[in-house]
């Protein structure tokens, strides 16, 4: 079973950056995908990223695409999402997600573990 904790939410002006942590322990021989996701109050949850653990494609949604970055430290067994020119509509509880995959990259269907989730909270 895998296990993930999320880290490096905060409180930022628009404009500003933040880059969040997600580091994986145990099993995680089966996971293929590792995503964030984002629900701010009121909304539903969505993906905003992901990345194939093997070969490191990545995905985005298209209100964050060109602002901010998934990448994966496979050696730390940590994933990290990067996020630029962050606006007050950013501010969500980010979750990061890992799985097996198989489904559409934003599909919960794709994923079997949840982190906790950080907040992230962008002022304007």
């Amino acid at each position: 079973q895998v296990q993930l904790v999320e880290s490096g939410g905060g409180s930022v002006q628009a404009g500003g950056s933040l880059r969040l942590s997600c580091a994986a322990s145990g099993s995680t021989y089966s996971t293929n995908l590792m995503g964030w996701f984002r629900q701010a109050p009121g909304k539903e949850r969505e993906g905003s990223a992901a990345i194939l653990t093997a070969g490191g494609k990545t995905f985005y949604a298209n209100s964050v695409k060109g602002r901010f970055t998934i990448s994966q430290d496979n050696a730390k067994n940590t994933v990290y999402l990067q996020m630029n020119s962050l606006k007050p509509e950013d501010t969500a509880m980010y979750y990061c997600a890992a799985g097996p995959g198989g489904y559409f990259w934003y599909s919960d269907r794709s994923y079997n573990t949840w982190g906790q989730g950080t907040q992230v909270t962008v002022s304007s």
